[in-house]
């Protein structure tokens, strides 16, 4: 393809880091099951060790089934680098690792995931760093939680499960007033219908075992780095900008420079950290990212009749979704996610916990389980699942009150999910 032209979404989104296998002229990308690869000569060896020459040491570092879907992530979100994880959360965490010490700050939405208020808010303090959760809907709470040793910002593009929609650019501003980066989780959102970097954002997480993957069949997750940060503005991040003790005193942003985040990712998160992607994992989520552009039109055209059908349902108290005119978020949808809002969101049934609690009890063809962005419909009542850690409190600003439920709306005949919210809407009026 001519070098002037970028290839298209629905392209890359197959041919991105996925040539056929030189050795043996594959077309699919091979699973290279293999822990670890044999050097060329002991310079060789020295030389990949120093970091002084791009190879493949060992598979918790790199493997060359995950580098390719690392290029794949990294050219869809219009990144300059990848580095895959074990899981979402593990993503999150490797995300943080070259920014935060003991004793540093982050700022997150209080709008997040569940299990990420609970991991940033709890298992964090372990690591003796600070965090902050703060309504991002005014992005003037980031200055007024801000300290001296704060080192990002984090919020969710398209917030799980309460659905609510960030308004990027005016948090990046408020990140970038502070000198730190804005870190995006666009796991809800996918990169085909948001596009955080385009909005200011300097880092994206995802998990990728959701619509990336999009079949429920692998674990993983995701560190894509715009590449535009500059580490050293300041001095905030030696870990990037002064000189690494293991590394002979190299300095990862003087020598990589837009890669240098990336890099640091694999030479000293995940040779450390260890939470390494699986090559079978990184194989099955390349799969499904080939269809994710179809996946995704489908997955927005049945969520919104869906959105649709139960706003106007009599046992239905209150439907939480950013394609209905009528959401506050609808305008920031538009802007955002221009080609959908998504197919997750959150719904209210008339009758609170017990009639949520029965509600997940009488489906039949949509799924009671804890996973979203699947091509099956999915149900949870995180009240009594994914929050219940959380305080009252923290469960209605994350948009998971006693009467919520979650909906992930998949792929099935539109009329057979529809038919399924009905009957079970009707058991739990009962």
């Amino acid at each position: 393809m001519s070098a002037n032209r970028q290839p298209g979404f629905e392209t890359r989104a197959i041919h991105a880091g996925g040539a056929p296998d030189p050795a043996t002229g594959a077309r699919v990308t091979p699973i290279y099951q293999t822990s670890s690869y044999v050097f060329d000569d002991a310079d060789h060896a020295a030389s990949l060790f120093n970091l002084q020459t791009y190879g493949y040491i060992y598979t918790r570092l790199t493997n060359p089934t995950v580098s390719a879907l690392e290029e794949r992530l990294a050219s869809l979100e219009g990144g300059r680098g990848a580095t895959c994880t074990a899981s979402g959360h593990a993503a999150q965490l490797v995300a943080l690792f070259p920014l935060m010490t003991s004793g540093d700050h982050l700022i997150a939405s209080n709008r997040l995931y569940g299990g990420s208020i609970t991991q940033m808010g709890r298992s964090f303090k372990k690591f003796g760093w600070e965090v902050s959760f703060v309504d991002v809907d005014d992005p003037a709470n980031i200055a007024k939680a801000a300290t001296p040793r704060t080192k990002a910002v984090f919020v969710e593009s398209l917030a799980n499960p309460g659905g609510v929609i960030t308004d990027l650019e005016a948090v990046a501003a408020e990140a970038h007033k502070l000198g730190v980066p804005l870190i995006v989780d666009n796991t809800m959102a996918t990169p085909y219908l948001c596009q955080p970097f385009q909005h200011g954002a300097d880092l994206i997480v995802h998990s990728t075992t959701k619509f990336l993957g999009g079949h429920g069949n692998s674990v993983g997750g995701t560190v894509i780095d715009s590449g535009k940060f500059d580490w050293s503005a300041n001095d905030k991040f030696p870990s990037l900008a002064a000189p690494e003790p293991a590394y002979h005193g190299l300095n990862f942003h003087e020598t990589f420079g837009d890669l240098a985040y990336t890099v640091y990712g694999h030479a000293v998160s995940l040779r450390d950290l260890g939470p390494a992607m699986a090559p079978m994992n990184a194989f099955l989520t390349m799969t499904g990212i080939e269809t994710l552009a179809l996946r995704m039109e489908r997955h927005c055209a049945n969520a919104q009749k869906v959105a649709e059908f139960l706003a106007n349902h009599p046992s239905v108290a209150w439907v939480n979704y950013a394609g209905l005119p009528s959401n506050k978020y609808h305008g920031l949808a538009k802007r955002y996610l221009p080609k959908g809002a998504g197919s997750v969101f959150t719904f209210g049934v008339k009758g609170g916990y017990a009639a949520g609690v029965k509600m997940v009890e009488s489906i039949e063809l949509i799924s009671h389980l804890a996973n979203i962005g699947d091509v099956r419909s999915l149900m949870l009542h995180p009240a009594s699942t994914t929050h219940r850690q959380l305080t009252e409190e923290q469960r209605k600003n994350a948009g998971a009150g006693d009467d919520v439920l979650r909906l992930s709306v998949g792929l099935e005949s539109i009329d057979d999910i529809i038919a399924d919210l009905d009957q079970a809407l009707k058991l739990s009026a009962g």
